[in-house]
């Protein structure tokens, strides 16, 4: 049976780093994917800039086949000075509206404050007697995020689940490269290189040519 998969990024290019290569393969199995994007670009921004971003975004999109894509546009970098109630019910409506079956979000130790921020709001909108159509939920990983933490009582990011992304790793690198801004050559974490390695290494772990790893926090089965 088709599901509803909807991926929680707390910017663009999160989507593809964290879980690219099984959201293409979750399109090839037709799976209804959707995709939030909790922050946007401020005022300190051109609007040439930010509508480079918009192409960006839309060609994504395109990639992915997301059959919708929420735009939050709140402040990048500012997620956690915004009351959770507030960005707990943002989410809660498009939860509502979409009725997704499996939830991608981001790892709460991750360096960046907003990936903690959209993780808690997320985690608010699985309840089963609030969103019963949810029935699992998956934490990402994000090069330059996750594996930058540096809190030392984080118990780190511990995977328990891999797909195997093999025969998808190019794809998933085409579609990162749109985000020019984004990519820059080794030992830039977010490159090519390290794009692949990371896949090489969970991989390893998982007996797979090429992986992609998340834990597994909740999941409902009948």
């Amino acid at each position: 049976m088709n599901k509803k998969i909807i991926v929680m990024t707390p910017h663009p290019d999160d989507e593809t780093l964290g879980c690219g290569g099984t959201l293409l393969k979750y399109k090839e199995q037709n799976h209804q994917l959707y995709w939030l994007i909790i922050t946007g670009m401020g005022d300190n921004f051109s609007n040439e800039r930010k509508q480079l971003r918009q192409k960006e975004i839309d060609a994504v999109a395109v990639h992915y086949q997301f059959k919708k894509v929420f735009q939050l546009n709140l402040p990048a970098a500012e997620l956690d000075k915004i009351p959770m109630a507030d960005l707990v019910d943002s989410i809660s409506e498009i939860f509502s509206s979409v009725q997704p079956q499996i939830v991608f979000t981001p790892y709460p130790g991750d360096i960046h404050s907003d990936h903690k921020t959209v993780f808690d709001a997320t985690m608010s909108c699985t309840k089963w007697f609030r969103y019963p159509s949810v029935e699992k939920v998956l934490v990402y990983e994000t090069l330059s995020e996750t594996d930058f933490s540096i809190d030392p009582d984080a118990n780190g990011f511990k995977p328990n689940i891999f797909v195997n992304i093999s025969g998808l790793l190019d794809k998933k690198i085409e579609i990162m490269n749109i985000y020019e801004s984004e990519i820059s050559d080794f030992p830039f974490p977010r490159s090519e290189k390290a794009i692949r390695s990371l896949a090489f290494l969970r991989g390893a772990a998982s007996g797979f040519e090429e992986a992609e790893a998340f834990m597994l926090l909740k999941e409902r089965i009948e």
